[in-house]
Order: structure tokens, then C-alpha cells, then sequence
């Protein structure tokens, strides 16, 4: 009886982690303020992304992904989560600005982000890039279960002279304020190369935030935007912004390379998408609307996962995911339980990327009530749509361009989405008014 007391702990512990140890490195890629046409593989034509075509021709790419949110703050609490943005304090805001009020609001440890869960199963975790999820130390990437933070705690960063609008220095190493020389897309490029080439015992899950192709609009080499976030809105070019792609795509080119050299590609699950649609300048292909609005160009964004030898390559997959399922899926992947006091709204899309599931309708909801009154749900190909001028319906599969409002005609339909889309409202939040 003493030997199993002593024994069974020991084996739990062994057990734990060598399945913390075999389980795949994960690398999530999100880029910023991206339109869905952004890319060559998904219609952009104007300017090349070699890179990033190729790495989602290795694997399953998705024509249905949708963010969180048409918004940085509560997709990325959408993710972080694994639940939708309005369950969690912070994802009502729409999204966290530079404002006395603002500042006193971010992602809390209590809510456990993906991050806790898996270095809690062994995993080392770093986060590089944007954050956008709290100013205060209080909430930190570094007090949400990050080994290692390089980047960025506001909406958007000089790309040159790494500060915020009013002109404070926003580049952090950990939770140190710290001096680099160089432009924001390669820094973030750089930093993830070395974190990949350390010597390690444990895997990795590494979350590269892309501030890219989020304004201020500037290409290498360009000089640093004026003070001010009205400033930061205006200027650019597309010749800028295609300048501003070249310069991610680039990027990951060199990171998935550096994982080729280090013989590390077949043990690493590359997941890519965006975490809203675009803004000036970006390219939504043939959907309507842009950030921070609920048409499909706010919400609809470029997605796919690589896994050499796991998961087909070369694939097209029309499954709707959202970017909750990016979250269980990852924590499927390796093995992490949820943390069973907040439910994942997300699901594991493994079983339809391996072709074990096949494809099925999926139901989503969506708010945004800060600076723009909207409400919406896709279910199955039927969205019903609320915004400041009316509500409408449109069969998202046959009219992607949402011109053609089917309520009058399909009544029962119309009537039904907004009875479910009602009770969905009831769990969560209610939203917070905009400060002034």
C-alpha cells in the first residue's frame, strides 16, 4: 500500500509530462486589420504574397472563416478565451483606445486564457506582437500565462519609432519598456526566429500578432507619423500597403524556413488568419462592409493550419469556423483540458480538416454596440443582419455581396434568427456605453 502511495503520484507526473512533451509546437499566426482578398490565394492581384500562398497550400485553407469580432479587442478576447468577446469584461470594449477609462480595463487572470491552460500542460508560451488586451501591468500578457512577451500592449504602434499616438514608447520586453532600431514587421520576424532556434526540453505554443497591415500606413524606410491617432488614420497609398504585405509575407517566409532549418516543420502546427476585415486600402474580393461593421467584409477573413504529414495539404474547405474553434482546437491538438468554469463557445475542427468529419452548418453571433449599433447570427447559410438603419435577412451562400434582403419573402426564417439570436444575448454581458 505505501509502495502504490508513493508510486502513483510519480507515474501521474511521468505520464503528464511526456504527453506535455510529445505533443506538436504550435505557432498561431494573426495579422492585423487584413481584408479577406488580401491575400494571392484568396484574389488579391495588385501585388504578390508568395510566402503566405504557399504555406496555406500545404495545408487546408477555409473560404468561411469569420473573426470574433469586426474588431481587435474582442476577437483577440474571442481567442485568448475560446469564447465569444461578450462573456468577458474586456471584449466589450469596441476596442480598448488610448482613454483614461480604458486604461483601467484588460484580459484578467481570472478569466484563463489559452496561454494558462497550456503552460500549465507542460507547454512554453510566448506571445509577440500586438496585445491589446490591457495597458495596466495588472493585465499583462505576462500575468495571462506568457513565458516570454515581446511587442505591444495598445491598437496600433509606429512601425518606425515604436510609440503610440500621443508619442510614448510601446515596445515591451516582458514587462519592460524597452529601445529597438528597426521596423516593426522584421523586430517581430527576428523575435520569433529566436525564440524558435532556443534549446528546449518542453514544446511551444508562440502567438505571432502581426501589427501589419494595421495603420499607421508605413513601408520600410518610411519616416515616423506625426503625433495623434487622427494623424495615424490618414496618408498612406496602396503602393504603401502593398509594400506593408510584402514586408509580412517576407516575414513568414523567413520564420517557416528557420523551422525547416531547425528540422522542427512536421512537429509544428502553423495556424494564419486575421483578426477583423480590412480598412483603406485592403481588399474584401466581393463581399460588402469592412471593419468595424457586420457585413461579411467586417467579419470574414482569410484562415488555414498546416501540420505536414497530419493534415492534407493543397486543401479548400468550406466549413464555417470562427475564431473560437482556433482555440479548442489548439488545446485539442495538445492534449489541454478547458478550464470547466467557462465553457468554450468554440468547438475542434480537426475531425473536418482530417476528413474524418465531414463539413456541417454552424451557428455564430456577433455585437457591436460601441461606436456602431449592430447586431447579427449566421445560421446555417441564413444571416439575419440589425444595424442603424434596419434589420435584414440574406442567404450568405447564394448573395455574398449581402444586396438582396429575402425578410419579407422568407418571414418564418427571419422571424426565427431573431428569436434565436435574442436568447443568445441573454448569456452574455450587457454591453458597456462608450466613455466620453
Amino acid at each position: 500500500m505505501l509502495i502504490k502511495k508513493i508510486l502513483l503520484p510519480v507515474l501521474l507526473f511521468i505520464t503528464g509530462f511526456i504527453s506535455a512533451q510529445t505533443g506538436p509546437n504550435i505557432i498561431y499566426i494573426m495579422a492585423d486589420d487584413m481584408g479577406y482578398a488580401d491575400l494571392g490565394c484568396y484574389g488579391q492581384k495588385k501585388y504578390k504574397t508568395p510566402n503566405l500562398d504557399k504555406l496555406a497550400s500545404q495545408g487546408v485553407r477555409f473560404v468561411n472563416a469569420y473573426a470574433g469580432a469586426p474588431l481587435c479587442t474582442p476577437t483577440r478576447t474571442s481567442f485568448m478565451t475560446g469564447r465569444y468577446p461578450a462573456r468577458t469584461p474586456v471584449g466589450l470594449r469596441e476596442p480598448l483606445d488610448w482613454t483614461s477609462s480604458d486604461i483601467t480595463v484588460g484580459l484578467a487572470p481570472a478569466n484563463t486564457s489559452i496561454a494558462t491552460l497550456l503552460k500549465k500542460n507542460g507547454y512554453e508560451t510566448y506571445l509577440v506582437g500586438k496585445w491589446h488586451l490591457g495597458f495596466s501591468p495588472a493585465f499583462s500578457p505576462m500575468k495571462n500565462g506568457f513565458d516570454e512577451f515581446f511587442g505591444y500592449h495598445g491598437g496600433g504602434i509606429d512601425y518606425i519609432s515604436h510609440t503610440d499616438p500621443a508619442g510614448n514608447i510601446d515596445l515591451y520586453e516582458n514587462d519592460k519598456p524597452v529601445k529597438e532600431n528597426g521596423y516593426m514587421t522584421d523586430l517581430l520576424m527576428e523575435k520569433t526566429i529566436a525564440i524558435i532556434r532556443q534549446q528546449r526540453t518542453k514544446p511551444f505554443f508562440l502567438s505571432l500578432m502581426f501589427n501589419a497591415p494595421h495603420w499607421p500606413w508605413q513601408a520600410p524606410g518610411d519616416t515616423v507619423y506625426a503625433a495623434g491617432n487622427a494623424n495615424w488614420k490618414k496618408g498612406g497609398s496602396p503602393e504603401i500597403y502593398a509594400a506593408m504585405m510584402k514586408s509580412m509575407d517576407d516575414a513568414v517566409g523567413t520564420i517557416m524556413k528557420t523551422l525547416d532549418d531547425e528540422e522542427l516543420s512536421d512537429n509544428t502546427v502553423v495556424i494564419f488568419t486575421s483578426d477583423n476585415g480590412g480598412e483603406r486600402f485592403s481588399d474584401m474580393g466581393e463581399y460588402s462592409g469592412a471593419k468595424p461593421i457586420l457585413k461579411e467584409g467586417g467579419i470574414k477573413v482569410p484562415a488555414f493550419i498546416r501540420w505536414p504529414g497530419n493534415i492534407p495539404d493543397n486543401t479548400v474547405t468550406e466549413q464555417p469556423i470562427i475564431t473560437m474553434d482556433w482555440t479548442a482546437t489548439i488545446l485539442a491538438l495538445t492534449n489541454t483540458k478547458p478550464d470547466r468554469r467557462f465553457p468554450l463557445d468554440g468547438i475542434n475542427v480537426m475531425p473536418v480538416i482530417t476528413g474524418r468529419k465531414r463539413g456541417f452548418a454552424r451557428t455564430f453571433y456577433w455585437r457591436v454596440t460601441q461606436r456602431n449599433q449592430q447586431k447579427a447570427i449566421r445560421d446555417g447559410y441564413w444571416k439575419y443582419l440589425k444595424d442603424e438603419k434596419g434589420e435584414y435577412l440574406f442567404n450568405v451562400s447564394l448573395d455574398r455581396g449581402e444586396k438582396t434582403d429575402l425578410k419579407e419573402r422568407e418571414k418564418q426564417i427571419f422571424e426565427r434568427l431573431k428569436q434565436k439570436y435574442s436568447e443568445w444575448e441573454k448569456t452574455v454581458l450587457e454591453p458597456v456605453p462608450l466613455a466620453k
